[in-house]
């Protein structure tokens, strides 16, 4: 288990190509939000948390979303997800960077500008108090289309994420959500990993999988609800992008 005193870093999933958006030759975490593009909002994010290093991953229009963050922040590091096969094989592209000891990964979405600090850090508190080796972050919304569900017993234990295009019936009728954003032990998330499939609607490698594979082997996977779907909300279409910046105001 991890202590209390455990050190945090950071992986910025920013590889996808936000085909919802209309702009393809934009890399959808450079699409701008009051002037400034989604991706600055998500690293302003960072600032305030104690992460020994932040990683930013790469893909789509991978220079261009480069440049950025190496003249907005010097100090972040970028690795390439050079084939876009899913968001467990994005994260996997940082292990090198973010496989240590003693180690937690908080995940976030460089599409999900309007996080607040005190959220984050709650999260973090949460999962650091209650000794975890996966905390994912949750809200709930009374049109949940789109978005991965979270899935529990029926005494109210968590059990898995289930993505829109693989859930049944029963379970696209659940309201809570996920965020896209979590915490996980670097040991635990790498573990994971290598035993994520992509034998799915989608045919990826699925990030939430962990959360499964995890439970199966015994360990403590936990979530977080924050009341504000405002803040967790990703921008995948220019909608989406008109109700951030209205949510802003």
């Amino acid at each position: 288990m991890l202590s209390t005193n455990s050190q945090l870093a950071i992986a910025i999933l920013a590889a996808g190509k936000g085909k919802r958006m209309g702009n393809p030759d934009v890399a959808k975490v450079l699409t701008e939000l009051h002037g400034a593009p989604l991706i600055q909002y998500v690293l302003d994010q960072t600032k305030s948390l104690p992460a020994t290093g932040i990683v930013v991953i790469v893909g789509h229009q991978k220079q261009a979303v480069k440049d950025f963050v190496a003249t907005y922040m010097p100090s972040v590091s970028c690795v390439s997800q050079d084939e876009q096969l899913g968001t467990g094989h994005a994260v996997l592209q940082a292990k090198e960077l973010l496989d240590k000891p003693n180690m937690n990964v908080l995940i976030l979405s460089g599409d999900v500008p309007l996080l607040t600090a005190q959220t984050l850090q709650g999260l973090i508190d949460f999962h650091n108090e209650n000794l975890a080796s996966a905390t994912v972050l949750t809200t709930t919304v009374a049109d949940p289309t789109g978005y991965g569900r979270i899935i529990t017993s029926a005494d109210g234990e968590f059990l898995r994420i289930v993505e829109q295009k693989d859930a049944t019936d029963t379970e696209l009728a659940v309201s809570e959500i996920n965020s896209g954003v979590y915490v996980v032990k670097a040991d635990s998330l790498f573990e994971s990993l290598t035993q994520v499939g992509n034998v799915n609607a989608q045919g990826e490698y699925y990030l939430t999988d962990i959360i499964k594979i995890l439970k199966q082997q015994g360990s403590s996977v936990m979530r977080y609800h924050t009341p504000n779907f405002w803040e967790v909300q990703g921008i995948n279409t220019p909608m989406d992008l008109q109700a951030a910046a209205s949510a802003m105001l």
